[in-house]
């Protein structure tokens, strides 16, 4: 069974579930204000950046903080528990297939429903703005390139942090535990993005990436640079690292019982 159709096998297993639900919800709580508030966008002349362009970095701050990295959580977790429901574990470990191949089906699958996601980000975007845009006669609409971009950076930033949080649930069989770690380490993220060694911790890669681009678009912040040395190497040790682990737990409990 080649990796595509098992990703596919894995994409009906959910295909009933709120999952999609779960992803839109964060989405639309984290426009709604920004919408309403969407005047404060003009008090922003002291640091030098435009309306528009504050516009679109604070709803992406919110969602690189909490949002999008607690989405992948609980996106972890749900994935993860789809085996556990009457065994549906034991009986997929007993076809000819590759625990570590299962694993790395599952978390490719999570890597697509972020990128959905964010494409949901996207869109929810420039209804926003049109929205935000109508209210305030001014354009808060920016060019689609620069919205990708943004949205682009976010999820490639993202995919380390999802690795620690794919191992993080597949090591942990108590899903309260495996939410409860999750959401722990995105918290500290605030603090260790503004430390030497930023790079080594995953959580903050997302939100560090919207603060540097929020540092370019404005004249008087100075800059905040996400250099790529050392930066992406530490990232694809720890995205390897992390995917090897799971991928030895994977199943390894049920395998034992």
């Amino acid at each position: 069974m080649n990796m595509i159709t098992m990703i596919d096998i894995e994409r009906q297993k959910i295909r009933r579930s709120k999952i999609l639900l779960i992803l839109l919800i964060p989405i639309v709580i984290l426009w709604i204000p920004m919408i309403i508030n969407a005047d404060t966008n003009f008090n922003m002349q002291e640091e030098g950046i435009l309306p528009e362009d504050n516009f679109l970095v604070q709803s992406f701050l919110g969602l690189a903080w909490f949002m999008f990295p607690a989405s992948l959580v609980i996106g972890t977790v749900l994935l993860n528990q789809t085996e556990r429901g009457n065994h549906g574990i034991l009986k997929m470990l007993s076809l000819p297939i590759s625990p570590a191949k299962l694993c790395m089906a599952k978390f490719i699958l999570l890597l697509l429903l972020a990128a959905i996601q964010m494409a949901m980000m996207v869109l929810c975007y420039y209804l926003s703005a049109a929205a935000a845009s109508s209210a305030e006669d001014y354009s808060f609409v920016q060019d689609l390139e620069k919205v990708l971009k943004l949205a682009g950076s976010v999820y490639l930033a993202a995919v380390p942090m999802a690795a620690v949080f794919w191992m993080i649930a597949v090591c942990v069989q108590t899903p309260v535990f495996s939410v409860g770690i999750g959401l722990a380490a995105i918290v500290p993220s605030v603090l260790a993005m503004n430390t030497r060694i930023w790079f080594a911790y995953p959580m903050c890669y997302p939100f560090r990436v919207v603060t540097a681009r929020m540092h370019e678009l404005a004249t008087h912040m100075g800059t905040f640079p996400c250099e790529l040395l050392p930066w992406v190497p530490t990232a694809a040790i720890i995205t390897f690292v992390c995917l090897s682990i799971a991928c030895i737990r994977f199943g390894q409990a049920e395998r034992r019982g």
